[in-house]
């Protein structure tokens, strides 16, 4: 995977959905942080989250061909590509002004420095607390 200095400790990578029209940037703490996380939606689709500051999140391409799909308590923004269906990033309901970006949907696939956490929503306020004293977005 590609990876360019931006900041001390910091690289940019870049990706995408399936077929190529939603495009980001993103920059993200190396070695990251990433998240597993147990509910319905993330769960079925196999979401591995890398989340970032919002001023670490450049969308390039695509925004004319997201879709937005909101369930439960309808804070999180779930966007999806609406030709292919595959989710590069959305607004997550724990982190309303940052991004979670599918650390999947990177070029290159998921880094293979990544430490992955388990994040259980079936005990979402232990698991945010959890979260709260591990590496976080900028």
């Amino acid at each position: 995977m590609q990876a360019v200095d931006d900041v001390a400790g910091t690289h940019t990578r870049a990706g995408g959905c399936h077929c190529g029209r939603v495009r980001f940037e993103v920059d993200a703490p190396a070695p990251a942080t990433l998240l597993d996380c147990n509910c319905s939606i993330c769960r079925m689709t196999g979401y591995l989250h890398l989340i970032v500051s919002e001023t670490s999140f450049r969308q390039l391409e695509g925004g004319d061909a997201l879709v937005e799909y909101r369930f439960n308590t309808g804070v999180a923004r779930h966007l999806f590509c609406g030709h292919c269906g595959i989710k590069p990033f959305y607004v997550p309901r724990s982190h309303p002004d940052g991004v979670s970006v599918n650390a999947r949907c990177l070029d290159g696939g998921v880094p293979v420095d990544a430490r992955v956490v388990a994040f259980d929503d079936n005990d979402r306020d232990t698991a945010t607390a959890a979260w709260a004293g591990l590496s976080r977005p900028g």
